[in-house]
């Protein structure tokens, strides 16, 4: 017995250790630095001057910082409409049985491993462009002169166009997961509720989306981690760091640490760790209203 568990301290050893260093020190960490003025992230522990939750007060005392959480918060909301949607009618479609699902699977999933530095040029250059811009010319074909002269790119646009460009970007990902969620589903359930007369409509409300809730928190966590993280699309949608119609928390962020942009110059490390936080507890909230709301315990595949 006691080499047993020697063995098993020794092989689990390493991966705790990584873990803690990796994982643990870091949040732990930055949950500290939060409470304190810092204003060099690399600054030594004595070089922190204690402030409480001042931190989070100034925060949302900021208007640019509200500002970029609302921004958020309609990525999460309105992109996540979108995406999801989307996402799961295609593929409802390519479990549907219809030839030549894996290369429209491919296609689909194709703009998550191009870079997306290159997709959003893409869209900057060649979809919004005024001149020659896919849009322009897609809406001139039709006749509508003036969504052709829509200025995609201007303040009025901009937070739209950045939103549609991401979400174009994010389908093909939450799409393999939904398929995998719906491969796992019997087709047996589906041939009996068919024998019984149930339409596909009424099979997939009461039977696709019902056995699809565990698979649904999944991909709804997943969006949700992506949202916060929203930081390269915000800065290649403006030149601007600070940019109130396309600044995220992540961006703020940044510009806090490491002092970028014109009008946020103060390092403050301290204020990048609150955001941080909160962006971590947006997370951790998301995910148990969807534990609390959806459950699938009592399901059965």
């Amino acid at each position: 017995m006691k080499k047993n568990k020697s063995m098993i301290i020794t092989f689990l050893a390493p991966a705790v250790i990584l873990f803690c260093l990796i994982f643990l020190y870091p949040i732990i960490r930055t949950l500290i630095m939060s409470f304190f003025h810092i204003t060099g992230v690399t600054d030594p522990v004595d070089k922190w001057s204690f402030i409480g939750i001042e931190n989070y007060i100034n925060l949302f005392q900021t208007s640019l910082f509200r500002t970029s959480m609302m921004n958020l918060l309609k990525i999460w909301f309105f992109g996540g409409l979108i995406v999801m949607s989307i996402s799961l009618l295609l593929a409802v479609i390519l479990t549907s049985g219809i030839r030549g699902k894996k290369f429209f699977r491919a296609i689909i999933y194709l703009p998550n491993i191009v870079s997306a530095v290159a997709l959003a040029t893409m869209w900057l250059q060649y979809v919004y462009s005024p001149k020659f811009g896919l849009l322009k010319n897609f809406f001139e074909m039709l006749g509508l002169e003036s969504m052709s002269k829509i200025q995609w790119l201007d303040n009025e646009h901009k937070f739209m166009a950045l939103l549609l460009a991401y979400c174009f970007g994010m389908v093909g990902y939450h799409m393999l997961i939904w398929t995998s969620g719906i491969e796992r589903i019997s087709p047996e359930l589906f041939e009996a509720a068919t024998i019984d007369g149930a339409t596909k409509p009424k099979q997939f409300r009461y039977m696709t989306l019902t056995l699809l809730k565990g698979v649904f928190k999944t991909n709804i966590t997943m969006w949700s981690v992506s949202s916060v993280a929203f930081f390269l699309w915000s800065q290649l949608f403006s030149s601007v760091t600070a940019d109130t119609k396309t600044i995220t928390p992540m961006v703020y962020m940044y510009s806090k640490v490491f002092g970028a942009g014109n009008s946020v110059t103060e390092h403050d490390a301290g204020i990048g760790a609150a955001v941080g936080v909160i962006l971590s507890i947006f997370v951790v909230l998301v995910f148990t209203v969807c534990n609390k709301t959806l459950k699938d315990d009592d399901l059965e595949f």
